[in-house]
């Protein structure tokens, strides 16, 4: 997420009375780096060397374990702002002072095992599959 993306979440999540908009732009920008910034990379090489008559192969490494867990951790990212959405909370990330503390404390845990738990299976210190 680039400082302009950064900037326009605070905005949003400041003037937003529920923050909802930030949680979009976030989730947004983030989709369009991966899906273009990998994407068009990878359609460029697939397509120069179908040209060239040969297979584009490339070692998936520690992929399916980083994606694994990566995709435990979204759901249960997604679920919190399911349930934050109730309006007791008040909004996914608006609300009570201390469910915004609670929750940007489990998600900032979140993303630290994650970089935690890949880099430890990048290094050969936990197995993956």
């Amino acid at each position: 997420m680039g400082t302009q993306d950064t900037f326009a979440s605070k905005v949003s999540a400041i003037q937003d009375q529920y923050a909802d908009a930030s949680i979009g732009n976030v989730t947004g920008s983030n989709a369009v780096n991966v899906f273009l910034g990998i994407g068009v990379a990878w359609s460029i090489a697939a397509i120069y060397h179908y040209s060239k008559g040969e297979e584009f192969k490339v070692d998936p490494g520690t992929l399916a374990f980083s994606v694994t867990l990566f995709t435990i951790f979204a759901f249960i990212c997604i679920a919190v702002l399911i349930y934050r959405r109730r309006p007791a909370i008040g909004g996914e990330l608006g609300g009570p002072r201390i469910p915004k503390i609670l929750t940007s404390c489990l998600f900032f845990s979140l993303w630290l095992m994650y970089i935690i738990f890949s880099s430890l299976e990048a290094y050969c210190h936990v197995k993956g599959f």
